[in-house]
């Protein structure tokens, strides 16, 4: 499986070119396009390693760095023109694993993310983000982070969560749900599913994610 690379990048030149060069080292990486939804696409895309900008429209690359902390450990490297001492110790304190002057050489670019690709991912691999309105569903921690808030999820909240934002857009019936939560020790029947349901909803709605999970009556339930 190829390692996939985020390329947040507002100059187009630039980050094709490293898109290609990715592709001769066997790497897959895709161009960042809404530079107002950066996590929107990195919880699409799941990449393996993101290189981020300082200098973007809309919000800087430190802000997109924290708010990737926020929700994973994937390694991030900084590339910017803007190499002064500053930037390279704010990038780090940041959530920067590795910062790259620009211009530089393609090929010590893709050495350096090659390196970092095993340092990493030797020790096991990366877990998967499902995003949805904003709200980003980490399944390393099984925790779902909104805005600046961590939402706690029991087992059963999370295997719900879990099946609804993996099907987004289509009703999941009562009884793939109730499959789902079979894997657990408890007994689980149509009552049970009620009431874990409505107890995931207060969280979401305390937390400011209302109508997140609607109801198909006489079917089953949907985020969309």
């Amino acid at each position: 499986m190829a390692y996939r690379i985020l390329i947040v990048e507002d100059d187009r030149g630039i980050a094709e070119a490293i898109a290609r060069q990715a592709a001769r080292w066997g790497l897959e990486a895709k161009c960042v396009c809404d530079f107002a939804g950066v996590m929107a696409e990195f919880a699409a895309y799941d990449p393996q390693l993101v290189l981020l900008d300082i200098a973007l429209p809309f919000y800087n690359g430190y802000y997109w760095c924290g708010k990737i902390r926020a929700v994973s450990k994937v390694p991030i490297i900084f590339i910017s023109s803007a190499s002064d001492n500053m930037n390279i110790v704010m990038a780090m304190n940041m959530g920067g694993d590795d910062f790259i002057a620009k211009p530089f050489d393609q090929a010590v670019l893709m050495a350096k993310i090659q390196a970092l690709l095993r340092r990493t991912y030797d020790f096991g691999g990366s877990a998967p983000i499902l995003e949805h309105r904003g709200a980003m569903l980490n399944t390393g921690d099984q925790a779902l982070y909104w805005q600046e808030q961590k939402v706690e999820l029991s087992k059963n909240e999370y295997r719900i969560l879990l099946s609804l934002m993996e099907s987004k857009g289509k009703v999941v019936s009562r009884e793939k749900l109730m499959e789902r939560l079979w894997q657990t020790d408890s007994f689980v029947d149509e009552n049970t599913l009620t009431v874990n349901v409505n107890r995931l909803r207060k969280k979401l709605d305390a937390a400011g994610l209302t109508d997140f999970i609607g109801t198909k009556f006489g079917v089953g339930y949907i985020v969309e």
